[in-house]
This record gives C-alpha cells, sequence and structure tokens, in this order.
C-alpha cells in the first residue's frame, strides 16, 4: 500500500513538472510569435497600400475554412481529454483520431494554398513577385514564413496526438495518468490561437 502511495506521489510529480515544462515551452513560442507579429505591424504600417493589394490575392473562403477546421479541432481535443479524465478511454480515443484528422485537413488546405500561389509564380525571389511594389513582396515574404511555421507547429501537434492516442490504445494512458495527453492538448490550443491571429493578418487585411 505504502508503495503504491509513493508510486501516485512520484507520478503525480511528474505530470506536475511535464506540464510546467510545457507551459514554459509555450511562453518561448508566444515570445517568438508576438516578436514575429510585432515585425509584422511595423513593415504593414510602412507598407499599407502594398499589404492591402498583395491580400488580394489571398482566398477569404480558405482562410476562414481552414480556421473553422481548426477551431472544431480545438473542441474535439478538449473533449478527449475530458474523456480520459472520466475514463472513457474509447471515446477519447474517437475524439483523439477526430482531432488528427482535423490537423491533416488543415495541412492539406494550406498545401493546396501554398501550391496555386507557387503556380502562379506568388513566392518569394520569383521573378513574378519581385516586378511587384515592395510592400507585396514584404507580405508574401511573412505570409510563407509565418504559415509554413505555424504549419510545422501543427504537424508537430498531429504526431504528438498519434503519440497519445497509441498510448491510450495500449491503457498507458488513462483517467490516472493523462499527462501527456492533457500537454498535448496545450499544444493544440496554442497552435490553434496562433491561427485566429494570422487568419485576419493574412486574409482580413484593409
Amino acid at each position: 500500500m505504502t508503495a503504491t502511495r509513493e508510486e501516485n506521489a512520484e507520478a503525480r510529480n511528474a505530470a506536475t513538472g511535464a506540464k510546467l515544462g510545457m507551459w514554459l515551452f509555450l511562453l518561448t513560442e508566444l515570445l517568438f510569435f508576438s516578436g514575429a507579429f510585432l515585425l509584422y505591424a511595423v513593415f504593414r504600417s510602412r507598407y499599407a497600400a502594398g499589404f492591402h493589394a498583395a491580400a488580394a490575392d489571398e482566398s477569404t473562403l480558405t482562410g476562414a475554412a481552414n480556421t473553422i477546421v481548426l477551431l472544431t479541432s480545438s473542441l474535439t481535443m478538449a473533449l478527449a481529454v475530458a474523456a480520459l479524465r472520466q475514463g472513457r478511454a474509447r471515446a477519447s480515443l474517437l475524439a483523439q483520431g477526430a482531432t488528427m484528422l482535423l490537423g491533416l485537413v488543415f495541412l492539406a488546405v494550406k498545401g493546396t494554398e501554398w501550391a496555386g500561389k507557387i503556380g502562379r509564380g506568388l513566392y518569394p525571389d520569383s521573378p513574378v513577385l519581385l516586378r511587384r511594389e515592395h510592400g507585396e513582396v514584404l507580405f508574401f515574404g511573412l505570409y510563407y514564413v509565418l504559415t509554413g511555421i505555424h504549419a510545422v507547429h501543427v504537424l508537430i501537434g498531429v504526431v504528438l496526438i498519434g503519440v497519445a492516442l497509441a498510448l491510450t490504445a495500449r491503457g498507458r494512458l488513462h483517467a490516472t495518468r493523462p499527462g501527456l495527453l492533457e500537454n498535448a492538448g496545450l499544444f493544440w490550443h496554442f497552435v490553434d490561437v496562433v491561427w485566429i491571429y494570422l487568419f485576419p493578418l493574412f486574409y482580413l487585411v484593409t
């Protein structure tokens, strides 16, 4: 009995440490994206007309659709964590799988969007883009860098949830040990929040 209590205490301490580590990691990510958003604000204030013209090449409908996809994935992720905490492993597995699927849909839409722009010559240092006003060049440079970094984060999140799903299926993540899934949820919600800022910056420029 004493050994079991000690093991449970150690597991709780480990989970607390892991969650603290995730929050610290997300803080560094927040600082990075905050700096990037500040850079965007500086360039946009200086080249407002160019940013507005470049934004005309963005599909607001596509951006909105991907926003809905990610917001829905945040819901399924929250449901996955809640279900695991309640001991409903099967429901959690279904919600985790749905979150992964929505993440992949987001990446597929973003990849199609990128391919369309590249096909029209709208990519960094392309002859087509370099003939445009300097503000438009900066807009697309920031677009590819920020949405590209965000897409990498989405991919990492999908992999992380996939690991959690596998461990849940094997019974290694459960109601009394949901730590990895909770941390995956924190990361996923952060990625979704970043997109909520990216969407208006690139698709709703006025």
